[in-house]
């Protein structure tokens, strides 16, 4: 693989821009994500310079993105920091330290290289790493329809916790929760 992992840097808001409208560009973008492209493509620039700034401080938010030899980024993935007391991307309070992977894209042209494994071993390697009290799972959700995806997280080890939430916006439609448990003596 000629990628390089890595997390973004804050001045790279246009670059972390222009992945996520690719991503809702995808065919499948409407069962992968919570907002479309037409509403992403309208948001002010200082929206993707917050957003980038808080994804390369790396404390709440980390996003890795694989990046070409030529400096086009062909894959990206989210990392949210979850601590308890805190409401989670779909409102409910966690209840233990864990990590949630969002926002997960590889370009068509790209797959099969490995760059989504590469990505997902990047997230999850910081979440393990993260300071402050050990992060105990990194989950994610799954559309109930998205079977490309269901099929990568079950390949990469992630669990099905049986868990449904409610699609936001969408009646009648669930996400399924897979997670990672944390390896190690540090695990509870």
């Amino acid at each position: 693989m000629e990628h390089v992992i890595r997390a973004v840097r804050a001045d790279e808001w246009p670059k972390v821009k222009d992945i996520r409208l690719a991503s809702l560009r995808d065919p499948v973008a409407h069962l992968a994500f919570l907002e479309t492209y037409d509403t992403a493509a309208a948001r002010p620039d200082s929206l993707w310079q917050e957003r980038s700034a808080r994804a390369a401080e790396g404390v709440a938010v980390r996003q890795f993105v694989a990046e070409a030899p030529d400096g086009r980024w062909d894959g990206t993935v989210t990392v949210l920091v979850e601590r308890p007391g805190e409401d989670s991307v779909f409102g409910e309070p966690t209840t233990m330290d864990q990590t949630q992977v969002v926002a997960v894209f590889v370009r068509p042209e790209a797959r099969g290289a490995g760059l989504a494994d590469a990505l997902f071993r990047a997230a999850l390697e910081w979440s393990w790493e993260l300071a402050g009290p050990p992060i105990q799972r990194v989950r994610l959700h799954v559309h109930e329809e998205n079977a490309r995806a269901d099929a990568f997280y079950r390949k990469f080890g992630f669990v099905a916790t049986g868990r449904r939430v409610d699609e936001p916006g969408q009646p009648g439609v669930q996400d399924l929760e897979y997670e990672v448990r944390r390896p190690g003596p540090d695990r509870a």
